[in-house]
C-alpha cells in the first residue's frame, strides 16, 4: 500500500495534468513521466461522455487537444476512443489516446495520489461526482483520491461520502472576491486550491488556523516555488514536477537558497 496520503503534514508535489510542460496534458504519457520525475501525485480533469463514462479531459470541446471536434458531452466513449490526443503537443506523442478514469487509476500502480478535478462546469448538477466516486470505489483507490472543483455543488455532493480532507476547493482570479470569501467559509473542504496569483502569506496562515491545507496552482517558476515554501504552503500544483523537486531539495540542503524550516 502507498505511504502517500492526502492527510499528511508533508509538502506534496502534484503534477498539473501530469508533467504537462513535457508531454501532452491529461494523457498516460504525461502521468507516467510525472511519476518518473518523483511527483507525489497527479492532478487531472474529468468529464462525462454522452454515455456516462468518466474520461480525462480538460476542455468542454475536443478541438484543442485531439484530432476531433465538438463537445465532449455529445460524444460516446467509443467515438472518443478513436481520437488521437498527443500530436497537438508534439509529433513524438502521436498515437496517445484520451484515457478513462479507470485506466488512470489502474494504470499507474499504487504509489501516486490522485487529485481529480470535477469539471462539470457547463452542467453543474449532473452526476459526474457520483460516477467518479463509484469508479474510484470499484477500483479500490478511494484513500489516494482528492476531489476538487470550482463547482461548489460538486464538492457539496461528495460531503459525507469522503472525508473533508479529501475535498479540495478551487478558487481563481475569475471568481469574484466576495464569492471566494463565501466559498472558503461555506463549502466543505480540507484543502484550499487557490490560483497562485491570489495567494498571500496571510491566506496560508488563515487556512492553517482553520485546519485546511493549501495547494497552489499552477506554479512553474522556481523563485515562486521558493516563496511559497517560505509561506508554508502544503502542495505545489505544477506542470514541472522535476523543477519542484529540485527546489524542495535545495530547501532541505543547508547550502540551498530556501530554508523552510
Amino acid at each position: 500500500m502507498s505511504q502517500r496520503s492526502w492527510k499528511t503534514d508533508a509538502l506534496l508535489v502534484i503534477a498539473h495534468r501530469g508533467a504537462s510542460a513535457y508531454a501532452p496534458e491529461n494523457t498516460m504519457a504525461a502521468f507516467k513521466l510525472a511519476q518518473a520525475m518523483g511527483a507525489d501525485g497527479i492532478e487531472f480533469d474529468v468529464k462525462l461522455t454522452a454515455d456516462g463514462v468518466p474520461i480525462v479531459m480538460h476542455d468542454a470541446t475536443l478541438d484543442r487537444t485531439t484530432n476531433g471536434s465538438g463537445e465532449v458531452a455529445r460524444r460516446t466513449l467509443l467515438e472518443i476512443r478513436e481520437l488521437e490526443a498527443g500530436s497537438f503537443f508534439d509529433d513524438a506523442f502521436a498515437g496517445e489516446r484520451v484515457p478513462t478514469l479507470v485506466e488512470v487509476l489502474e494504470g499507474l500502480g499504487t504509489d501516486l495520489l490522485f487529485n481529480i478535478e470535477l469539471t462539470n462546469y457547463t452542467s453543474p448538477r449532473d452526476n459526474l461526482p457520483e460516477r467518479c466516486l463509484q469508479v474510484v470505489e470499484e477500483v479500490g483507490a478511494l484513500e489516494r483520491v482528492l476531489f476538487s472543483s470550482f463547482n461548489p455543488i460538486a464538492v457539496w455532493g461528495l460531503r459525507g461520502h469522503v472525508p473533508d480532507h479529501q475535498l479540495g476547493l478551487l478558487v481563481g482570479r475569475s471568481t469574484p472576491g466576495i464569492a471566494r470569501w463565501l466559498m472558503r467559509r461555506l463549502v466543505p473542504h480540507g484543502a484550499l486550491h487557490p490560483e497562485v496569483e491570489l495567494l498571500t502569506k496571510a491566506i496560508v496562515s488563515a487556512s492553517h488556523r482553520r485546519g485546511k491545507r493549501v495547494h497552489a496552482w499552477t506554479v512553474n517558476a522556481p523563485e515562486i516555488m521558493e516563496q511559497l515554501l517560505l509561506w508554508g504552503v502544503d502542495g505545489l500544483i505544477t506542470d514541472r514536477p522535476d523543477v519542484a523537486q529540485d527546489v524542495i531539495e535545495r530547501g532541505r540542503n543547508p547550502g540551498g537558497r530556501v530554508d523552510a524550516g
